[in-house]
């Protein structure tokens, strides 16, 4: 008589114990599945910062490239400044130095010599103000360009007539009209010449290209 409830209970268990085990599974399969996802978006996540710290890094190196060349154009506006601030005003001077030869070609030889002690010495004053200022130019970084009997370069000679010679090699600087003066590099006043022709030609060289300067104007009235 007590065995009998007992096997009436035993399916009831058996049930209860197999849907158990059906909810452990089915919550087995949910949580898998929420850990799969989670595993994807951290995945997903991983590979946006990834690729955002290749921008960020991809900018900071292009930000440093730019001040860098920033720097660099800089420093070499400063250099140039140094070099060439007073280019302008030696061109001025150098039209002021021209004036003054011209004032003392224009005195007859007779003049010079037959003149008075007063005479003799306003020309001599006005000689040395002539030599005084082109020495203050030089100790400013200007130099005299004087290329009679050098190749023609058009980097620093302007050349302002030919002339026939067939023993004095074809490109030859022949005559300087007008002397040039160069600051650094740059050009302030390209020399006046008279160029050579018809002569045997000249190796070719090459040449330090350089910033021409502007046209004289006046230096091609005069001549």
């Amino acid at each position: 008589m007590s065995e009998q409830p007992k096997d009436e209970r035993a399916p009831e268990q058996t049930a209860a114990e197999s849907e158990y085990a059906q909810t452990a599974a089915t919550g087995e399969a949910f949580q898998a599945e929420i850990d799969a996802h989670s595993q994807t978006a951290d995945y997903e996540a991983v590979v946006r910062l990834v690729k955002e710290n290749e921008e960020y890094k991809d900018r900071a190196l292009r930000l440093a490239a730019e001040m860098e060349n920033l720097r660099r154009r800089t420093a070499r506006d400063v250099q140039d400044a140094r070099a060439y601030a007073i280019a302008n005003f030696a061109r001025e001077m150098l039209q002021v130095s021209d004036n003054l030869t011209r004032a003392l070609d224009a005195i007859p030889a007779e003049a010079k010599e037959s003149g008075d002690a007063g005479f003799k010495a306003l020309i001599e004053g006005v000689e040395l103000t002539g030599r005084s200022m082109l020495s203050a130019l030089e100790r400013h970084g200007v130099k005299k360009l004087d290329p009679e009997g050098e190749k023609f370069d058009p980097n620093f000679h302007q050349a302002m007539f030919e002339v026939p010679n067939p023993d004095i090699a074809s490109g030859t600087v022949v005559q300087v009209v007008q002397t040039g003066f160069v600051i650094g590099d740059r050009v302030l006043r390209p020399a006046m010449v008279g160029v050579s022709k018809g002569g045997p030609k000249q190796v070719a060289e090459p040449s330090t290209p350089v910033e021409p300067g502007p046209p004289n104007e006046q230096a091609e009235k005069d001549a």
